[in-house]
């Protein structure tokens, strides 16, 4: 997403980037996106209830073992 676009979202939700759920920097949908870390990605899936379900992810870096 955009700067603006995310500036958006946090002022639409009224929350900031630490609320929003997180995803490893090295997920197949991140890598599809050649998204990077601090990135929001937009994940659209089909939904049988609402037809189109959107979620927002905020990736981050996979912490070592």
């Amino acid at each position: 997403m955009s700067d603006e676009e995310v500036q958006a979202l946090f002022s639409r939700y009224e929350i900031s980037a630490e609320h929003l759920p997180k995803i490893y920097h090295d997920d197949p949908a991140v890598l599809a996106t050649n998204a990077k870390i601090t990135d929001v990605i937009k994940i659209v899936r089909k939904s049988r209830t609402a037809g189109r379900a959107e979620s927002y992810r905020l990736v981050v870096k996979r912490p070592k073992k």
